[in-house]
């Protein structure tokens, strides 16, 4: 689903992907609500679909990705600066019991 310069990958997901360059105080409309992006959102980099916090996971694809590190409102990106990526830890060989 589309949303502007952002799409919507799974229905489970907390997040949106950008797919076009998307400025600084440009509106966003999703989910029946708008929201002002606070920083310039590059093209595969993600905002919040809505407000997460510190410990929740982000959902992609409908499934986790990472964990927030800080609180992202509503339209703010989410990227290394405030979470986490929990990807690696859980798909090594040790983790699978694979090793």
């Amino acid at each position: 689903m589309n949303f502007g310069p952002f799409i919507l990958l799974h229905p489970d997901d907390n997040v949106l992907v950008c797919r076009e360059h998307a400025a600084v105080g440009q509106v966003v409309s999703f989910d029946g609500a708008d929201a002002i992006l606070s920083a310039d959102i590059d093209v595969g980099h993600k905002i919040a679909r809505y407000d997460v916090t510190i410990g929740d996971k982000v959902l992609k694809y409908g499934a986790p990705i990472g964990s927030m590190t800080a609180d992202a409102k509503r339209g703010n990106h989410v990227h290394m600066h405030n979470m986490k990526s929990d990807y690696i830890s859980s798909h090594t060989r040790e983790a699978t019991g694979h090793g």
